[in-house]
């Protein structure tokens, strides 16, 4: 078993590297959001400083270039090897539209403890708001002794996510899984 989660998440770190460089060119005429309004925007949810904000920023866009879009929101999560996350947010995109999103999840690892944080996703390669309304794999690694932050990466059906995580609980360890997005809550996570 931990053989085949060490393959799992070397193999999602690959894939999220290849994916990365992949997308640094933005495809032309697409509408997107700048460095400036995306770290305003990240201070302003998160209470940071621009300064603070503008390093993770920075890093990802160094990485992704420019989103389409991002979701703001909360989510709680809980893990005991076998996790469950729930979370609920507003997505925002460039072009003006606006819509609620919900998302859930299972993950397995090396994962015990509970957290709930505010979560602030940059969204790269979505071409209609529908198009959110699916699954997307991810590796996480937590670390919460009261409070932290932390930055991972979701990547499907040409699309990726980049969730921006600060919040606070007593959570530690590494996971692989993935979360659905919908437009409605979900009990079950699948």
């Amino acid at each position: 078993m931990f053989r085949k989660l060490i393959v799992l998440a070397l193999f999602f770190g690959a894939f999220n590297l290849s994916i990365s460089h992949a997308q640094d060119a933005q495809p032309e005429g697409e509408v997107t959001y700048g460095n400036t309004e995306v770290t305003h925007a990240v201070a302003d949810f998160f209470g940071v400083t621009s300064e603070a904000a503008g390093s993770a920023v920075e890093s990802i866009f160094a990485k992704q270039g420019r989103p389409v879009g991002y979701i703001y929101g909360g989510e709680a999560a809980a893990a005991i090897g076998v996790g469950l996350r729930y979370g609920k947010g507003t997505m925002v995109l460039k072009d003006g539209t606006r819509a609620t999103v919900y998302w859930q999840g299972p993950s397995i690892g090396f994962d015990v403890g509970g957290n709930g944080s505010k979560v602030f996703t940059l969204i790269y390669g979505l071409r209609n708001y529908e198009q959110i309304y699916r699954r997307f794999p991810g590796v996480d690694g937590s670390a919460y002794l009261i409070a932290g932050m932390g930055i991972n990466y979701q990547i499907g059906h040409g699309m990726t996510l980049v969730p921006m995580r600060s919040g606070g609980g007593l959570r530690l360890g590494a996971n692989v899984g993935y979360l659905k997005y919908s437009r409605k809550r979900k009990i079950l996570p699948f």
